[in-house]
C-alpha cells in the first residue's frame, strides 16, 4: 500500500520508504550454483517542517522520515568505515 499526502513542497508526496530485494540465481553447466542479491531502496525525502507547512499528523510523519534518514546515514557511515569488522556496534 502506498500512501501520499499533500504539503506546500509537493502535491503528491509519498510518505514512506520502500525496500525491494532482487535475488539472482545462476546455474552453471557443471551444476554449480551462484546466488546473489541486491537491495534497492526508495527513500522518502527529507523536508523542513517550516517549508512544508505541515501540521499535526503530516508534521509527525515528516519528523519520523527525517529521523529515519538520519539513522540510515549513521548506519552507512559505520558500515563504510568497516566498523562491523572492528567489533564496533552498527545501529541496525
Amino acid at each position: 500500500i502506498r500512501a501520499t499526502a499533500q504539503t506546500n513542497m509537493n502535491s503528491t508526496s509519498s510518505r514512506s520508504h520502500s525496500v525491494c530485494t532482487l535475488c539472482l540465481v545462476q546455474v552453471f553447466p557443471n551444476g554449480k550454483i551462484r546466488k546473489s542479491s541486491m537491495n534497492l531502496c526508495d527513500l522518502a525525502g527529507s523536508e523542513r517542517a517550516k517549508k512544508t507547512g505541515a501540521i499535526g499528523l503530516r508534521m509527525r510523519e515528516g519528523s519520523a522520515i527525517n529521523s529515519s534518514l538520519s539513522v540510515l546515514g549513521q548506519v552507512i557511515s559505520k558500515l563504510s568505515s568497516g566498523a562491523e569488522k572492528k567489533g564496533v556496534h552498527v545501529p541496525f
